[in-house]
């Protein structure tokens, strides 16, 4: 058995924009796609009982066509001069270290290149992110991953518009206690802020987005975000 996560987008009024769910499943050793599709079916399975269906898997393990073109992996972020690069890739050459960063040339390398590269973990402690003549701070923890993510949602139009349909997602891969950004989790915020009519206000600017993402209720590690288990 193991235990993952499922992010459910919430509803205008709540508090929090995303509650983490989390939920108890068979677990099918492997790394297989097979193995990991039939890991996602029981993970999906527990998350019904739970109460939330329709639930998408966002990864490229995904039974979806949908859930594939949204992994990180193949998504793009435009810059301001209008190169679109990989989300991976920017958000792994946007990183400041003490010892360096930003890394921009892990812009035109593959996201899996950009994400080994050995710099990231050689330059010292994380201190920021500067994105596009943009200064981002750590806190809150996920803020600027989100922000790339949903920057690139935008792009897609019709695609993005059917995460609408789901009521949780889900990334077989994310583990969060090895991991602090997910794909998923940035779905579920997304759905949230379109269901608030809130996404276009606080796309506009890294000040209104932050702004967006802290909530009235300060119980939480995280802004935003209401933990549960079954």
């Amino acid at each position: 058995m193991a235990r993952r996560p499922v992010f459910v987008p919430t509803s205008p009024g709540d508090p929090q924009l995303v509650r983490v769910v989390e939920v108890e499943f068979e677990w099918s050793p492997g790394f297989s796609r097979s193995q990991k599709q039939k890991s996602i079916a029981s993970l999906h399975e527990a998350a019904a009982a739970a109460g939330i269906e329709p639930v998408l898997e966002v990864s490229t393990k995904s039974t979806e066509r949908l859930g594939v073109r949204l992994s990180a992996f193949n998504l793009g972020v435009e810059l301001s001069g209008g190169e679109v690069v990989s989300l991976e890739a920017a958000f792994q050459g946007s990183k400041v270290f003490e010892q360096g960063g930003p890394f921009e040339d892990l812009y035109t390398v593959s996201p899996r290149d950009a994400k080994r590269d050995p710099r990231l973990k050689e330059s010292g402690r994380l201190v920021r992110f500067e994105w596009d003549g943009m200064t981002w701070p750590l806190e809150p923890k996920t803020a600027f991953y989100d922000w790339l993510y949903l920057q690139a949602l935008r792009r897609l139009d019709g695609e993005a518009e059917r995460l609408l349909e789901y009521e949780g997602f889900t990334d077989i891969e994310f583990n969060p206690a090895k991991s602090i950004n997910c794909q998923a989790r940035s779905c579920a915020l997304y759905v949230s802020l379109r269901r608030r009519n809130t996404l276009g206000s606080a796309m506009g600017s890294p000040d209104a987005f932050l702004a967006e993402l802290r909530s009235p209720d300060e119980g939480g590690d995280e802004p935003g975000v209401q933990q549960s288990m079954f």
